[in-house]
């Protein structure tokens, strides 16, 4: 387990870190390793308050961050023995009104993931109640303080954060001093909250939560953060001024509160983003590329334009001493960026290659684009893809999940009314449509589709990622419908990657034997799959290698980001720019995909249309190289080279 860690505040060595970090902040390169990590504490503290005979009160938290951190937990019980008799449990929040039983209550969450495979006692589980009528919930939360502070009050207590620096469902404007409360959720949260009730309109507007007061009541306090999604945030919470418009900043006057990271949670921290004004660095080619774009950036002057004088006045003195002036700091980052610059994703066959990201031969390649969702490949790389059938390589395209899930109701319907025209005298279809149509009338928000309706959508999916395929040029033969078993659950939910979805994917890419593959690397997608897809695909082709089979040794991968975000300018290894013809070109086929047009299940935080999306991130890298002084593009497409 590695992890880099600050010294407290009393420490000396660290003064540079502590000057832009008000809170005690530890980074793990992984969000395993810091739920092992954060779980080991709890352990820790429930066999030392066994040994004296006493309780322990934990505040517990929900949602994807600590459940790994539960995971081990249950570990420790069922294979080590540890008992959680001494244990007692309040958790931080509830949606009102929520019964106990729906799928989205936070009771359900907490004993699926914990509570059902441990001894606790149930009297000393505490979770708010969100059946409680508006009339009787003010007493509830009052006598929901109370029994913290019968029970000793909270030894420590976990904490996630949310996009607007939420801690519990404190959102922002709460007091320092709030207790436990029904509290308004804010939009961005309800956003957030979307894809686990299948629509917007079905998210509760309101929570019972914990106070920003109950929980700085804690002894200490731990708040993890996982992915690069929660990265601005974490650096406003640990590097930005209190205020109650960020209700996590409050946190700063903790006396015995830490944040547990991961590395891509962690990096908008200047010691992570730019190290250059924290302490000394050591000049890497990759270190010197990302601090003069950062200084190019800051100060609005195109790259060649940076003086001596710019370098030093920003913490960066010790570079120029080391290259011997600004003009050569530029030139090399200049040449750099203006390398990953290309028209041929595929290479270009008779001409240089030692200066191009891909090489020349052999030509033409075969090239495996991986779509985690049916829609992925043209949302995210659709002016590549376009580029790369037009160059004449070989191009498939490997649909990784049916996306069955994010397909509306109603369109099932209306593919089965054109079925039933088509056949009206088919009495098996007509018996199947009322069959499905009963189903659909009475089903809840975020009730599971019967397998039938789940293939229905799955189809739908299908067909419009065979349209697309053919409006780009690629074969119907070349687009591969994977079917990955850890997607289909039927809920938001996945199951975890299993040897059968690397089988599927291994034997993929053995039949295929592409020269290039690309990948989604978009490891913040908000809904997971686009983490597990590359997983999978690291993992195949990790069996290759260790195979010895011949061709993985030719072969690129490149891996692109998705319609949450893009890649840094400094982490960009190839860039392809695309025309206003193109990107013309690049919507069309992302309209092909009509189910998600207009209005997409999963959203995300952002509401634009995914073609709306996709357009502004293309168009606004290519403005960020203009602004580097490189030529001006109508957009860009980017790309990192992973080096498997």
């Amino acid at each position: 387990m590695k992890a880099r860690q600050i010294m407290p505040a009393t420490s000396e060595k660290d003064t540079d870190v502590i000057k832009f970090e008000k809170i005690n902040t530890i980074i793990h390169d992984s969000s395993e390793d810091a739920s092992l990590y954060v779980s080991q504490e709890i352990i820790n503290l429930i066999k030392e308050r066994q040994k004296e005979g006493k309780t322990v009160v934990l505040g517990l938290a929900t949602g994807s961050t600590p459940t790994k951190v539960y995971d081990y937990l249950v570990h420790a019980h069922k294979e080590d023995g540890l008992s959680f008799s001494n244990v007692i449990t309040f958790n931080l929040d509830e949606y009102f009104p929520m019964h106990a039983d729906s799928i989205h209550s936070y009771v359900r969450f907490m004993n699926e993931h914990l509570f059902d495979h441990i001894d606790i006692k149930k009297e000393n589980v505490h979770i708010p109640d969100g059946t409680k009528t508006l009339e009787n919930v003010k007493a509830f939360c009052e006598a929901y303080e109370e029994k913290i502070e019968k029970s000793g009050g909270i030894d420590i207590q976990i904490l996630g954060i949310g996009r607007t620096g939420h801690i519990g469902f404190n959102e922002p404007g709460s007091s320092l001093s709030s207790k436990t409360r029904v509290v308004r959720l804010d939009r961005v949260t309800l956003l957030d909250a979307a894809s686990d009730f299948f629509g917007l309109e079905n998210v509760p507007s309101k929570a019972i939560t914990m106070g920003v007061g109950t929980i700085m009541a804690a002894r200490r306090i731990i708040l993890m953060a996982w992915g690069e999604g929660k990265a601005q945030i974490i650096k406003q919470a640990v590097e930005g001024e209190i205020r109650e418009s960020i209700p996590a900043t409050f946190l700063q006057q903790h006396g015995n509160c830490d944040f547990i990271l991961d590395s891509a949670a962690a990096s908008a921290l200047t010691r992570m983003h730019n190290p250059w004004l924290v302490s000394e660095c050591t000049w890497t080619d990759d270190l010197i590329k990302k601090a003069t774009i950062w200084l190019s950036e800051k100060l609005d002057k195109a790259i060649l334009k940076l003086t001596n004088e710019d370098y030093s006045e920003h913490g960066m003195g010790s570079l120029v001493a080391d290259i011997g002036s600004a003009e050569n700091i530029n030139l090399k980052v200049f040449n750099t960026l203006q390398s990953t610059i290309t028209g041929w994703p595929g290479g270009k066959p008779n001409a240089d290659d030692s200066n191009r990201p891909e090489r020349k031969d052999p030509y033409p390649k075969t090239s495996l684009i991986f779509s985690p969702h049916p829609d992925d490949d043209v949302i995210s790389m659709g002016g590549t893809l376009l580029r790369l059938v037009d160059q004449g390589h070989h191009v498939h395209v490997a649909y990784q999940t049916s996306g069955n899930i994010a397909v509306f109701d109603d369109e099932v319907i209306r593919f089965l009314d054109f079925a039933l025209e088509v056949q009206p005298e088919n009495k098996e279809l007509q018996v199947q449509f009322d069959k499905i149509r009963g189903f659909l009338k009475n089903k809840k928000p975020g009730e599971i589709d019967s397998p039938e309706i789940q293939r229905i959508k799955g189809l739908i999916r299908k067909g419009e990622a065979l349209s697309a395929c053919r409006y780009c040029g690629v074969l119907e033969e070349n687009a591969h419908f994977q079917n990955l078993p850890f997607y289909e659950t039927g809920t938001v939910k996945k199951k975890p990657h299993s040897q059968e979805d690397i089988k599927l994917t291994y034997d993929l890419l053995n039949k295929i034997k592409p020269t290039q593959v690309f990948a989604a690397g978009d490891l913040s997608d908000p809904h997971g799959t686009h983490r597990v897809c590359l997983k999978v695909v690291f993992e195949a082709l990790s069996q290759l290698k260790k195979d010895k089979v011949e061709w993985i040794n030719d072969c690129y991968l490149w891996l692109y980001r998705g319609a949450w975000q893009e890649w840094d300018i400094a982490d960009m290894e190839m860039t392809i720019p695309i025309g206003p013809k193109d990107m013309q070109r690049k919507k069309n086929a992302i309209f092909k995909h009509q189910s998600q047009k207009d209005a997409a299940m999963f959203p995300g935080n952002d509401e634009r249309e995914f073609w709306q999306r996709a357009e502004q991130r293309n168009k606004e890298t290519a403005r960020k190289y203009n602004a580097l002084g490189l030529a001006e593009y109508e957009a860009m497409e980017s790309f990192v080279r992973y080096k498997f």
